[in-house]
């Protein structure tokens, strides 16, 4: 993995804590949970807990000393969520990060816990905190991208295949950041005299057939957003592109480790390590409401090289040259 040896990490981290343990003052041990929503065998989330883990370290707190983690892989599954939300609330925590939507799940049954989530892809307008600056509540965190990043994804897909003359766009159009990342994608795809056509990303069913009618005719493309729903059918969106030979940019690296052709995103690694930093803070003393929401400093272009030979195209010199990440 690109600069994420997650069994090198961790072994690291143990050999570690008796020693910060030892330089830490006298106390009950803090005890966090944090929830993954993503199976405990997905390498990417491993990675993601890993990067953590080692920033708490790096600030002082020893796993198995004076820090406590519950750490609970729910998949995409919400009743496995809400059944481990149930489970860790009852725990009497100290502080919850949350992975994607599970924040959602949680301040349903909890206002009070200290939650710091590492990448809510629209906290104020999904009603997660009062505003950016001055979040109030339970909640703070990291937002996983800015929206204007939704025409980059226009602009890379006409590099990779200057022809492209019409763009599926796999969005969620009822969540509020569906509706931000189509109208910028939109308004890119205009300018550059494209037409862009919504593909519905809450169910199986809808992506198929909209993918099929976009394949129907030449110079085709697609463009998959950030969302939950998108996540919750990576697999499919994946190889139904792939079947129909589609180019494709996707909002997130997981997408690309899974066979996807190139994404540009949040590097997420980078996110939860600054999601330590919050937790720290909190453990210290400081209060969710008064930690403003934090846009990502660092976003990565990563390529698929088999994917692009499976489209029967090399990837352009100026974009592979561009990418942070190449994976053969």
């Amino acid at each position: 993995m690109r600069r994420r040896d997650f069994i090198a990490v961790l072994g690291g981290a143990v050999a570690a804590w008796p020693h910060l343990a030892m330089g830490q003052t006298a106390g009950r041990p803090r005890r966090i949970a944090i929830l993954m929503n993503a199976a405990s065998e997905n390498v990417e989330a491993q990675s993601y807990f890993a990067a953590f883990q080692r920033r708490m370290q790096e600030l002082g707190w020893a796993v198995g000393g004076n820090l406590q983690i519950e750490l609970r892989w729910g998949g995409n599954d919400r009743e496995l969520w809400r059944r481990q939300i149930a489970e860790v609330i009852a725990l009497g925590l100290d502080a919850i990060v949350p992975a994607g939507a599970i924040v959602f799940e949680i301040q349903r049954m909890d206002r009070t816990i200290p939650l710091v989530f590492p990448q809510s892809i629209d906290p104020v307008g999904s009603g997660v905190v009062a505003s950016m600056a001055r979040p109030g509540g339970n909640s703070t965190g990291f937002t996983q991208f800015d929206f204007n990043l939704a025409g980059k994804w226009v602009d890379l897909l006409r590099e990779f295949s200057p022809n492209v003359k019409r763009i599926g766009v796999v969005r969620d159009a009822r969540a509020p950041a569906g509706i931000g990342q189509w109208a910028i994608i939109q308004a890119a795809s205009t300018a550059s005299g494209i037409e862009a056509l919504p593909v519905d990303s809450s169910d199986a069913a809808g992506i198929e057939r909209g993918l099929a009618v976009l394949a129907q005719e030449p110079n085709g493309g697609v463009v998959v957003t950030v969302s939950s729903s998108s996540s919750r059918f990576s697999g499919l969106i994946i190889s139904n592109v792939a079947r129909h030979r589609l180019p494709t940019v996707y909002g997130s690296r997981s997408y690309v480790v899974g066979g996807g052709l190139m994404s540009y995103g949040t590097d997420l690694v980078s996110q939860y390590r600054r999601t330590a930093e919050y937790v720290d803070r909190i453990l210290k003393g400081e209060r969710p409401a008064n930690l403003p929401v934090q846009a990502p400093t660092k976003y990565e272009l990563v390529v698929n090289l088999s994917a692009a030979k499976s489209l029967g195209s090399g990837v352009p010199p100026t974009l592979l040259a561009r990418a942070d990440e190449v994976i053969e």
